[in-house]
């Protein structure tokens, strides 16, 4: 019997990104769920044109949190679930992979790992972090995502992975000022973990379980050279250069800016004694 999968995405005013996200994913999708936080610009239309289930929930808080929402409460009849962004889509590849391999895995594999590939000012980086391996898909009932400020993961209660071969696209539309705001909302998130010393491994497997431990090792290094040395490594080590400009402000951007704000925010907590 061929395997069933329902996809859950979780929106607040996509309406750049839905229509993508979904017509991507139909091919292979038995059921699609939009969990929307009372959007406002259309996002809800979109996605019930296009035959998705949309199901209004306020935000709790993070993504986590709705998330483990969706699974603990929709109607979810799939043998698998996928975990998609809005701004996320699947490429042709994948989709074919997902079709072709999902009914030979055996009982034993609940988790499916993809390779994420980020779009970013119109250019694919395919240096300093490519590719990045993420659970995304797995059958229903045998995972949870984690609860964590920032960087949460799905996590597997039973199983084991496999990994895919093909990628899943992270390509958001929204301009480079979106992105820097949102990157501030995400330093102080970054900042509480850090703090906080929330790098617990736990059942993660793979990159997944590797990044966390790197960001243990992160967390003793010297405040703000850290930053320069992670951006050093990305841009130079890891060939970041290579993307031209797109790539040295995603280096830039991502690896120096924003975690010299992380550093920043961790020296003005200590030094005037602010939550």
């Amino acid at each position: 019997m061929k395997s069933t999968v329902s996809v859950i995405i979780l929106t607040y005013n996509e309406r750049l990104h839905i229509r993508r996200c979904i017509e991507r994913v139909r091919p292979i999708a038995t059921e699609i769920f939009v969990v929307d936080c009372r959007s406002t610009d259309g996002t809800q239309e979109i996605a019930r044109s296009l035959g998705a289930t949309v199901v209004e929930h306020d935000w709790p808080g993070n993504q986590a949190v709705q998330f483990n929402w969706a699974l603990d409460n929709l109607p979810l009849t799939g043998d698998w679930v996928l975990r998609l962004d809005a701004d996320e889509y699947l490429t042709p590849e994948l989709v074919g992979e997902v079709a072709a391999r999902l009914d030979t895995l055996p009982p034993e594999v609940t988790g499916v790992r993809f390779k994420r590939r980020h779009i970013f000012l119109g250019k694919w980086v395919r240096h300093g972090v490519y590719p990045v391996w993420l659970l995304r898909l797995a059958r229903r009932g045998a995972f949870r995502c984690e609860q964590r400020k920032m960087d949460e993961h799905l996590r597997l209660a039973e199983g084991r992975e496999v990994a895919f071969a093909h990628d899943f696209v992270d390509h958001n539309l929204n301009d480079l000022l979106w992105w820097s705001q949102k990157h501030l909302g995400y330093a102080k998130r970054e900042a509480d973990d850090l703090a906080e010393a929330a790098f617990d491994v736990g059942s993660l497997s793979g990159q997944a379980a590797a990044k966390r431990r790197l960001k243990a090792r992160y967390a003793h290094l010297p405040r703000f050279w850290r930053a320069f040395a992670y951006f050093v490594y990305r841009y130079f080590l890891r060939l970041g250069f290579l993307d031209g400009v797109p790539g040295f402000l995603w280096a830039f951007l991502q690896a120096f800016w924003y975690r010299t704000l992380v550093d920043a925010l961790l020296y003005e907590r200590e030094r005037f004694r602010r939550p």
